[in-house]
């Protein structure tokens, strides 16, 4: 095991050193418990680095009511990114959708709406009608949108989610979780930032109806923009929120609350216990060598290795220089080397504790060397 703690990015000059060891114990000492929230499941995540500050039941099922149309539109921004779709797509209302219960944007049965305009109905005004109709659009019908929407759950990493419907409305097959939930608003924002931007629109007016966003937060928290409300007799009232203050970015999940009141307030402790108490810190860019290991038999005799996405930790404010950072690579490492393989792992640990592991991949691909290169290198391990 190599360390390599010089290697951490270095914030603050070495005079400053003995006074920040000094405040840590300090810092450590202030920082409470995390907030106790009225609502049956609840996590607090960081955007960049996806570690979750606080939780309770993350990986309870629960019905996710409205918070289901977060997936419906990752499917169709999706679809439009891939161009399969157009956001000037005259889309046909059918009966199903316009009769679909719930909330709804006011769409006409038989009338053509563009996806554009379904997408602001469905994400600013949360309307089922919206949401069956681009379904529909997608896939043919909700069924075969609802296909679409576990195949992206699973490669997301949503490992206790099920949909069968586009719209959130109660079944007994249609769950997810509040970690689930945090994945997902993650990979929305950072999938598809140009269309997340509709999630911050705080209200909408169509067919001569003007709605209000249902995510109180954005009028009470200007760091918040996004993400989406869902309520049902069974779910309670439920909040995916997300905040950007400065370089850090927080998505809190609240599921299963009293009151649209309450689903605000206690997202609104989540974020701001998170924003106080808690920093992110980008430590190594992607792409980028952290350091070269011999290589036997191949054309070059170093391969540089790093990171494949840049490596962001959070960790209680005021820490960073009780960071730790350790190297594991692999000892014997024979060419022919494809690019992107694995051969190690970077670990960061804070005061003993594993706070971050990423694989160690070769940046480049390094051919065999020639006949010579082989023989001598060959000798070459036997004797060592």
């Amino acid at each position: 095991m190599q360390t390599f703690i010089d290697l951490l990015p270095r914030r603050i000059p070495f005079f400053f050193l003995l006074w920040a060891a000094a405040m840590l114990a300090q810092a450590e000492a202030l920082m409470p418990s995390p907030p106790k929230l009225a609502a049956k499941s609840y996590v607090l995540m960081d955007f960049h680095s996806g570690q979750f500050l606080v939780s309770k039941n993350p990986e309870q099922r629960m019905d996710p009511a409205s918070l289901t149309k977060i997936m419906t539109a990752y499917v169709v921004f999706n679809e439009l990114k891939n161009g399969n779709i157009g956001l000037d797509d005259k889309v046909h209302i059918s009966e199903k959708a316009w009769r679909t219960e719930g909330s709804r944007m006011f769409v006409e049965v038989n009338s053509e709406v563009p996806v554009r305009e379904l997408l602001k109905g469905m994400v600013i005004q949360s309307g089922n009608d919206a949401s069956v109709a681009l379904a529909e659009h997608v896939a043919g019908s909700e069924e075969a949108f609802a296909s679409l929407m576990n195949k992206h759950a699973k490669r997301l990493g949503m490992k206790n989610t099920h949909f069968v419907n586009a719209t959130g409305l109660p079944h007994e097959n249609h769950y997810t979780t509040a970690r689930d939930l945090a994945l997902l608003a993650q990979a929305l924002i950072r999938d598809f930032p140009e269309f997340y931007k509709l999630n911050s629109q705080k209200e909408y007016r169509y067919n001569g109806i003007t709605q209000y966003n249902r995510n109180k937060l954005l009028w009470r928290n200007p760091h918040v923009d996004g993400v989406k409300t869902g309520h049902t007799k069974a779910a309670g009232y439920c909040l995916v929120a997300s905040a950007k203050k400065d370089d850090m970015r927080l998505i809190s999940v609240v599921m299963n609350t009293a009151s649209e009141k309450a689903r605000a307030t206690e997202s609104q402790k989540l974020l701001k216990y998170g924003f106080r108490f808690f920093s992110t810190h980008r430590l190594y860019e992607a792409n980028k060598p952290l350091t070269r290991l011999p290589i036997w038999k191949g054309e070059r005799s170093e391969l540089p290795v790093g990171l494949s996405e840049p490596l962001y930790v959070t960790i209680p404010r005021g820490q960073y220089d009780n960071l730790k950072a350790t190297m594991n690579v692999d000892e014997t490492i024979v060419a022919p080397v494809e690019k992107g393989q694995e051969f190690g792992t970077v670990d960061i640990s804070l005061e003993g504790k594993p706070v971050a592991q990423r694989p160690l991949i070769s940046l480049e691909s390094i051919p065999e060397g020639g006949v010579f290169t082989r023989l001598k290198d060959t000798v070459l391990m036997l004797i060592q």
